[in-house]
């Protein structure tokens, strides 16, 4: 056999894998539509917001010092840091992204794309001289994957992965990092294949790690793993081709029983259409209740309540279960601390997740009378709640579609405030708003150079 004749036996064909990598290896000629580039901006407008408003938290600072410790040089920025390499820069910035539960989240349930994916682009681009379209472009590649591989709904993978305990911000966000810096650094299909395999084989991350700092950590550590894929890759080292098909890789290992919508891969859309934000910084498991109790709290005019019942979506039940939450983390993950708290009248703003409200004697009086029922095929952004009251009287609240789902949107004002709410405290205000329109403006030479001379600490 001679080097240019055929390897010997059939070519192993990929149909899930291949496409990844074909569209990975297609991104530097491939078109992005207006309408996408403006919602990688919004996606990039929030999650620097919360990776700044993040990087107060227990996880965040622990980040961060690990990447002062560590020394490594570097061009890329630590928010509110020093500068550091790419990889170090993607897992503390990524990581203080998740801190508040606050960042975006994909609707068809494929987790926080933003934090990962944004943190690989933004640490890479700065770091390796990429200049702004190409950071973009990478992060749209990195969010198109990932979201393909949790997407499904009620039944699709993400909420499969969930059920089984799994997180799949943790699972597939190194993935999604992996495809952008595959395609910032113009991978051919081959070697986007081994990046993307290489990333696959290093996932991790469980949901009983929600309500601690590890959550966090999962997206910090999936930035992590997808930039060093991506860079083995390009030094040659190979992965299994095969770990995205139905019957092999991630989804033989996680999702054992086979009992889970697979759909089919196909490119003609833009997941990131469907992307989503957050009004309330904690788990989007809580979203629809709060809106719910939050109506029902007007009606109610101060009567004394004797039983409340949710029924919420099922994989509530495995993300934001905890019925008696002790420590603010645990109350961002909690249905029933979040409907208690909304009919006492609170706005679930950040602060409401702290601990003078945590320990409110009549959120803490409800908690106990609140049953929690998960639905089987009940959407995430549906919620109805039915409250009792001690006179005999029965109120009921639902909400159809949350704030923030890509079907009901957060308005522009509300976008800009929630920015401005995380980022004047760490920033003061003049910086925060010169931020704000450097971000809304990502496209423009050199805003990229700005952003990184912004958020480093000064």
């Amino acid at each position: 056999m001679t080097l240019s004749d055929p390897p010997d036996g059939p070519v192993e064909i990929h149909p899930r894998g291949d496409a990844f990598a074909s569209f990975v290896a297609s991104a530097r000629s491939m078109p992005l539509p207006g309408h996408v580039v403006e919602r990688a901006k919004s996606a990039l407008v929030d999650h620097l917001g919360v990776a700044i408003g993040g990087m107060g938290e227990p996880a965040a600072q622990g980040a961060r010092a690990v990447a002062d410790a560590w020394r490594a040089p570097g061009n890329a920025a630590v928010i509110l840091g020093g500068r550091t390499n790419a990889a170090l820069a993607a897992f503390v910035n990524g990581t203080a992204a998740h801190c508040l539960d606050f960042d975006d989240t994909h609707a068809a349930g494929a987790g926080h794309i933003s934090a990962p994916v944004w943190s690989t682009a933004l640490a890479v681009a700065a770091d390796r001289g990429h200049d702004e379209p190409m950071a973009l472009r990478g992060f749209v590649v990195g969010y198109e994957i990932m979201a393909r591989l949790g997407h499904g709904g009620t039944r699709g993978i993400g909420k499969a992965l969930q059920e089984r305990g799994l997180h799949p911000t943790g699972i597939n966000g190194g993935v999604g990092a992996a495809a952008a810096v595959s395609a910032m650094s113009g991978h051919d299909t081959a070697m986007a294949a081994n990046a993307l395999g290489l990333a696959a084989t290093s996932a991790a991350g469980l949901v009983g790690s929600f309500g601690t700092d590890a959550k966090p950590y999962h997206a910090g550590r999936a930035a992590w793993n997808g930039i060093l894929a991506a860079d083995l890759a390009s030094q040659g080292v190979t992965a299994a081709h095969s770990l995205f098909e139905r019957d092999a890789g991630m989804l033989h290992a996680f999702v054992q029983d086979g009992a889970v919508a697979v759909p089919e891969i196909d490119f003609r859309t833009w997941e990131l259409d469907r992307n989503g934000y957050k009004p309330y910084a904690c788990c989007r498991a809580a979203h629809a209740s709060i809106l719910a109790a939050q109506n029902l709290c007007n009606r109610l005019c101060g009567r004394t309540i004797a039983r409340v019942r949710a029924r919420v979506h099922w994989s509530a039940q495995f993300t934001a279960a905890h019925q008696d939450p002790q420590t603010p983390l645990e109350a961002k993950f909690s249905v029933a601390y979040c409907i208690a708290a909304a009919l006492c009248g609170y706005g679930m703003s950040i602060r409401d997740f702290e601990h003078p409200t945590l320990a409110d004697k009549d959120i803490r009086r409800l908690l106990p009378l609140i049953e929690i029922v998960p639905v089987r095929d009940q959407p995430q952004a549906e919620a109805y709640v039915d409250v009792w009251c001690a006179d005999g009287l029965h109120f009921q609240g639902e909400t159809k579609c949350f704030l923030g789902h890509p079907d009901n949107p957060m308005r522009a004002e509300q976008v800009e405030a929630k920015f401005m709410s995380l980022v004047i405290p760490a920033m003061g205000e003049q910086h925060a708003r010169r931020l704000f329109e450097t971000l809304v403006n990502f496209e423009r030479p050199g805003a990229l150079q700005e952003i990184t001379d912004l958020v480093t600490a000064r």
